[in-house]
């Protein structure tokens, strides 16, 4: 199993604790390599997401960790990049200008306006409450019509590009499946979930395994039900715990390679010395 963690936030956007804290945690943990993802800018402000002022800190953080640890742990250093519509996303100049070792593509939002404001973004991963109401007021109250919406931004996020990895990609179902209308199952669900399964394998991108609800919900994104297709596809994935706090770095990383195991994945991808490689399970 390998001891490695690329999805991670700290106090630069809304994880509570310093870099440094992940990473001493993570070499007390024995791990070989560590990555943060902090949520990148948006062109509004939020509580979650880095401002660009303090894009440059950011950097020169990690870069003194990486300094400092070289000799005890591989550090890298990524963003988490919202997809809000072909204006701002991973592809743009600012995000491919910066100077990050890889970039973790995410849909947290869905505008439901042109103008980019935070009070015309339905949030997919908040409270259920205000999921709810937002379901409601632009979707009709149809939970299928936001699944449809979600599924046609990831496969935007996709073809964009400027990502090496797609980011938990169907939360869509954390608050979704609270509707009683709602099922993984069916056509309407399923068909659009493998279009950007379809879409991953064919730009040679990664999936995270995202397990920061797996112990604590018995919730896995991507769905476990759905790994032996990612395998069948031949799509490469990694095991990350998305923590916020330093002590659930490892969080639910045992139970994800089990499962990985029993749909049949033989290998996850590393970052191993600046290069992504397969390394047996």
């Amino acid at each position: 199993m390998q001891l490695s963690n690329y999805h991670s936030h700290c106090t630069f956007c809304d994880g509570r604790s310093l870099p440094e804290d992940f990473i001493k945690f993570a070499i007390s943990n024995k791990f070989r390599a560590y990555g943060f993802s902090s949520h990148s800018p948006l062109p509004f402000e939020t509580f979650w997401n880095m401002s660009k002022d303090n894009m440059s800190d950011y950097l020169m953080e990690i870069e003194r960790l990486k300094k400092k640890y070289y000799d005890r742990i591989e550090i890298y250093v990524g963003l988490e990049i919202d997809y809000l519509n072909k204006t701002y996303n991973a592809s743009i100049p600012y995000f491919l200008n910066l100077p990050l070792d890889y970039r973790i593509g995410s849909i947290h939002f869905l505008p439901v306006s042109d103008h980019l404001t935070e009070e015309n973004m339905v949030c997919i991963d908040g409270s259920f409450k205000d999921y709810a109401l937002s379901v409601k007021k632009h979707f009709g109250n149809d939970i299928r019509l936001l699944v449809k919406r979600y599924f046609n931004s990831t496969s935007e996020m996709i073809e964009a590009g400027g990502i090496d990895i797609v980011g938990h990609m169907d939360k869509i179902y954390m608050n979704g499946q609270k509707y009683a209308d709602f099922s993984i199952d069916e056509d309407w669900y399923i068909k659009p979930f493998k279009a950007c399964l379809e879409l991953i394998a064919e730009k040679k991108l990664m999936v995270e395994i995202n397990t920061k609800n797996l112990l604590k919900k018995e919730e896995l994104y991507p769905h476990k039900k759905y790994l032996a297709l990612l395998q069948q596809m031949n799509i490469p994935v990694m095991v990350n715990s998305d923590c916020h706090y330093p002590q659930l770095v490892n969080d639910g990383r045992t139970e994800a390679f089990s499962l990985l195991k029993e749909a049949g994945f033989r290998t996850t991808r590393e970052l191993i010395n600046g290069k992504w490689q397969d390394v047996a399970i």
